[in-house]
């Protein structure tokens, strides 16, 4: 074996993969080589990857603890130290003892161990989370709540009144997809799956007291939109009085750094463009010293960005707060993205004027020069790249796995029930080189990543459904049913409602697939075919393959109509199911086509009816009427 394989293999870079058409696809020397550098390892001769696999086997072998234990909440540490020991618990209190004695029962948290100059991570988590009686939501498009006489984009205000509408039906959940922050600066930038943090909150969305109509078609328009919420919150935020600077104090306070760093960047954005490298040098370094004097020069426009979030928490717990008064089990059902852009807040942050040996070595979260991405399948014959930055799974180790953590605490702040996108890569994460070499699978702690999703959810007291489909590595469903995490199920690809497993959150599609209505007619592949991504015969194979499922399903289903469909899924032994608006409606164009960004109307599409006017549309009544009386 070469030493850039011997490096590959040793830091967790798969020697290959199957992809979905069944080929075998080797992680060659120069994908392996790209990999390694994203990971900061030096390989670009075998010279190198040699030294490079030598200090790596060095490190490692003078190490007695392990980097990571998962521990069942309430037991100690199945672990042998050899020295006294020192466990600082996440609360803070400090526990300590002498090698002969034995480590303690941990509480829920993630802690820290540490015996002389090493330290490891304590995942104490609960075995298995509880699954939620069964029930049913809805998922609906936050951006297209409002209809074309109203015009302008959906707010939190929209998103309230349909949760209060469907809650009054028995629905237990109204999901959206991500509402991460976005960039602003950039009304282009509109896909949920590429936030700028996944921290924080998009303003995109905040409700503004008395905003006029904007009429408009059926498509929203984001520019106009964005650039009047914009302008409204600046003239809202000059008019703050005494208490309400008050509370803006106090948020700022108890946020701290990371809270000024996010308001600091996006106040750069205004400044110099959304996208922090093409900002002049000094202001690439988050912490440097010409963002502080920027800072200290521009505080109005610093703290305006602090309130936006501050703003953005108010609303979501007003959301929160009226689901739990109407009743709902879990209330809002929030959306995590796989990544984020390489260019925007969450990036910035680990752009610190510390590095390298002034920082203890600490090379950075995010892996640079390459993009999480996806395998080449039918529509994407020469794979995916998403356009977002990885995580670099040993450096999340050493902070604990603490980033991860505080992203799904910000989202189950607010949500009962959050769903983690292509939870596939809690397993393996395909990361795509810049420059045209093929992609390759990195491998991830799946063990530590589900404790930390286990630990976070049994703190909030909510539901977490791991999105698993596509190309499901070995023994991820029956780590997600024994962690008490939900998969998915689609009829779409998987008909058999009947034959599905109890621990799955079931729906007929999702965002990235046609609408019932236009699934069976395979407009999905009309789009594909006028894009150019597919050729015509083979957009004829597919349209055939298509009519002939659809058929099989009406079968199945015992009819052809959105009611059999739905009735099915209320009789499946799925504990939740999330009907989606646009089949409950009978729309017949999909919300984002995956491949396309201008070329296709992604998340643009108005549903129609008005946010407060959905629960009273006949057929979403009908639909709740369905789940009723199948007693979900």
């Amino acid at each position: 074996m070469s030493s850039v394989a011997a490096l590959a293999q040793a830091a967790g870079i798969l020697p290959g993969y199957r992809d979905l058409t069944g080929t075998d696809r080797p992680t060659g020397p120069e994908t392996a080589q790209a990999l390694l550098a994203a990971m900061g390892l030096a390989a670009a001769t075998e010279i190198e990857a040699a030294a490079s696999l030598a200090a790596l086997e060095a490190a490692r072998s003078a190490r007695h603890l392990p980097d990571w234990l998962v521990v069942a909440e309430g037991c100690a540490p199945e672990l042998t130290v050899p020295a006294g020991w020192r466990i600082e618990l996440e609360g803070g209190d400090v526990l300590e003892g002498r090698a002969e004695d034995p480590l303690p029962a941990l509480p829920l948290g993630i802690h820290r161990l540490s015996v002389g100059a090493e330290e490891a991570t304590l995942l104490s988590a609960p075995p298995a989370l509880p699954l939620p009686a069964r029930g049913w939501g809805v998922v609906l498009p936050l951006y297209g709540l409002r209809d074309a006489g109203r015009g302008g984009l959906g707010d939190y205000a929209d998103l309230r009144q349909a949760l209060e509408g469907f809650a009054g039906l028995g629905a237990g959940f109204v999901g959206v997809n991500p509402i991460h922050a976005g960039f602003p600066a950039d009304p282009r930038a509109i896909s949920p799956y590429s936030p700028s943090h996944r921290r924080r909150f998009n303003v995109a969305h905040l409700a503004v007291p008395g905003e006029a109509a904007r009429p408009g078609g059926d498509l929203v328009d984001y520019p106009s939109a964005i650039a009047a919420r914009l302008a409204a919150l600046k003239a809202a935020f000059a008019g703050l009085q005494a208490d309400a600077l008050s509370e803006l104090a106090a948020f700022r306070a108890a946020e701290g750094p990371e809270l000024e760093r996010f308001a600091r960047h996006q106040a750069l954005s205004d400044r110099f463009g959304p996208y922090w490298p093409d900002w002049p040098a000094d202001y690439r370094i988050c912490d440097g010293p010409a963002v502080s004097a920027f800072a200290a020069a521009n505080g109005e426009a610093v703290a305006f960005h602090a309130w936006l979030q501050l703003l953005a928490w108010t609303q979501l717990a007003a959301i929160r707060e009226a689901g739990a008064a109407a009743g709902m089990r879990q209330g809002l059902y929030l959306d995590l993205a796989v990544g984020t852009h390489p260019a925007g807040a969450e990036t910035w942050a680990e752009t610190g004027a510390k590095t390298g040996a002034e920082a203890g070595g600490d090379p950075g979260l995010f892996a640079r020069g390459v993009s999480l991405g996806a395998p080449p399948d039918a529509f994407a014959p020469q794979g995916q790249s998403w356009g977002l930055a990885p995580m670099r799974p040993g450096v999340l180790a050493a902070r604990g796995f603490r980033p991860l953590a505080e992203i799904l605490r910000a989202q189950l702040r607010f949500a009962g029930l959050l769903r983690i996108d292509h939870i596939l890569g809690f397993e393996r994460t395909f990361w795509v080189p810049e420059g045209g070499a093929p992609g390759g699978y990195v491998k991830m702690p799946r063990a530590a990543l589900l404790a930390v999703a286990r630990i976070e959810a049994a703190r909030a007291g909510a539901v977490i459904v791991g999105e698993d489909l596509g190309n499901v590595p070995e023994g991820l469903r029956e780590d997600l049913a024994a962690s008490g995490l939900l998969g998915c199920r689609l009829a779409m690809f998987d008909p058999d409602m009947a034959d599905w497993p109890e621990p799955v959150l079931g729906s007929f599609g999702s965002h990235d697939l046609p609408p019932f209505a236009a699934w069976g007619a395979g407009r999905d592949i009309d789009w594909h075919l006028r894009l150019g991504h597919i050729a015509p015969e083979q957009a004829e194979a597919l349209g055939a393959e298509r009519a002939a499922r659809a058929q099989a399903l009406s079968v199945r289903l015992g009819g052809v109509g959105v009611d059999a469909l739905h009735a099915a899924l209320a009789a499946s032994p799925a504990r939740l199911v999330a009907l989606q608006t646009e089949d409950m409606l009978g729309a017949t164009e999909q919300a984002n086509l995956p491949g396309t960004v201008d070329s296709h109307p992604n998340w643009r599409r108005r549903i129609g009816p008005a946010a407060a006017d959905l629960a009273d549309c006949e057929p979403v009544r009908r639909a709740a009427h369905v789940m009723a009386r199948a007693g979900r």
